[in-house]
């Protein structure tokens, strides 16, 4: 049985305590009413501040010299939702890595693959998360719909009121489907049947360790194969509903394929380095390099995929120039420049150089640090995603983005550490569990 370090408890407990301070001071340091926004412009011109591109500056020193009211709220909802947005990027990042990691425990389960069942423990553990993430991400989500915030434009209901001058035809064509209940319905179904899989699946696997015969594992079988169809369906729509609907007039029919790469890849580098740190601890000894070099294989596999799929997705949409769906980019590009084209670096070019090398997937440093890169340039990805609709060109990393990203790590270690203690970290009576013990590659 796995005992978790005083050491990693109290790692936790500080990183959830510091990233709660830097959260705090990101709200109330947040301007208040348009008067705040004024004083902060007036501040900007006078230092020479040229925001994120000149152009930008110079419009809103323009503006604040106008005192031009409707400029002023703008500024003042990007400037309010920027907490909002750093919390909800964290919030929607853990999560969706727990439910990354379940996906692959599904996969491994329904393809009745015979290298992992030594690991499967560990995915377990990491997935206890997904209850505690899901439930604090959709407290998020209400408070959206409740107007707590200004993160989704399509919740104003100025722009579905014909009589209204901000009244937007597009917008209202889809009022039948992106409305405040229709939209928390759909987010509930999502998270109670994500939730359902994996109690069951942890339940089955437990007691087939008690059981007589293969009848739990039989039933683990099918029911993650049917998970599998309701994961595929349930993740597109859950990518259009909170990441796409940020920005409600652009879309990509390559979208729900976009985002599940990058937080299926993410939750495949935490599986290699928890079990990598479990190892290093004296445990898992049944787990040998040949399967630290499939992890590691998926890593570099998935990587490759999320480039096929980001290019494929850039490409079309930068080649054939239709205006309202090349603006997504160009925002991207002018105002999240380093972001934009630092996140390819570090998801596609790193993993690309140091994982192709064969020896290089057995190395522990190499996977970690490959590993690290990894997820970081995967946070990123979700940063460029939701910031540049909700803050626009008002970005940057402070209080509240650091804040938010340690205290989700923080709490994310200490629910799957403390969840990895509740059970044998050895599935001992899978059927193909002396395969993977044995397993060679």
């Amino acid at each position: 049985m796995y005992t978790i370090s005083n050491k990693l408890k109290v790692f936790s407990f500080v990183l959830m305590f510091v990233g709660l301070l830097g959260i705090g001071y990101s709200f109330i340091s947040a301007p208040k009413t348009t008067a705040d926004v004024e004083k902060i412009l007036a501040a900007e011109e006078a230092h020479g501040h040229h925001g994120h591109n000149a152009h930008a500056a110079d419009t809103h020193a323009g503006d604040a010299h106008a005192h031009d009211e409707e400029h002023l709220l703008h500024v003042l909802h990007q400037l309010q939702n920027k907490p909002w947005a750093a919390v909800y990027v964290a919030a929607l990042f853990f999560m969706l890595i727990s439910l990354g990691i379940l996906a692959f425990y599904a996969i491994q389960n329904a393809a009745q693959a015979g290298w992992s069942p030594v690991l499967f423990r560990v995915m377990q553990g990491l997935t206890a998360y997904l209850p505690v993430g899901s439930i604090l991400f959709f407290i998020l989500l209400v408070f959206s719909a409740f107007h707590f915030n200004h993160l989704f434009v399509w919740m104003d209901p100025d722009l579905v009121n014909p009589e209204s001058p901000k009244f937007d035809k597009l917008i209202n064509g889809k009022k039948g489907y992106l409305n405040e209940y229709f939209w928390l319905i759909r987010a509930a179904i999502f998270i109670i049947g994500w939730n359902l899989y994996r109690y069951f699946s942890r339940k089955n696997c437990l007691a087939q360790d008690e059981a007589n015969d293969n009848t739990f594992y039989k039933k683990n079988f099918k029911i993650s194969a049917a998970f599998l169809v309701f994961f595929i369906v349930t993740e597109s729509i859950m990518s259009w509903d909170w990441i796409m609907s940020v920005d409600p007039h652009w879309f990509s029919t390559l979208f729900g394929w976009y985002v599940f790469a990058s937080f299926f890849v993410s939750g495949i580098t935490v599986i290699a380095l928890t079990t990598l740190y479990l190892k290093s601890q004296g445990y898992l000894e049944y787990v040998n390099t040949s399967h630290i070099h499939d992890l590691a294989k998926f890593m570099f596999g998935i990587s490759v995929f999320w480039t096929y799929l980001w290019f494929s997705q850039f490409m079309l949409i930068w080649y054939s120039n239709i205006p309202e769906e090349v603006t997504y980019f160009i925002t991207r590009i002018e105002q999240y420049n380093l972001p934009f084209f630092g996140m390819l670096v570090m998801n596609f070019v790193f993993p690309l150089l140091i994982l192709i090398n064969t020896d290089f997937k057995r190395i522990t440093w190499i996977i970690v640090m490959a590993g690290i890169v990894i997820l970081l340039g995967h946070y990123i990805d979700f940063f460029n995603m939701i910031m540049p609709a909700t803050v626009g060109d008002r970005w940057f990393i402070g209080a509240g983005e650091i804040g938010s990203l340690l205290f989700f790590f923080g709490l994310f270690v200490w629910v799957t550490f403390t969840a990895l203690t509740k059970a044998p970290l050895l599935a001992k009576r899978n059927p193909f569990i002396e395969e993977s013990k044995h397993f060679h590659y």
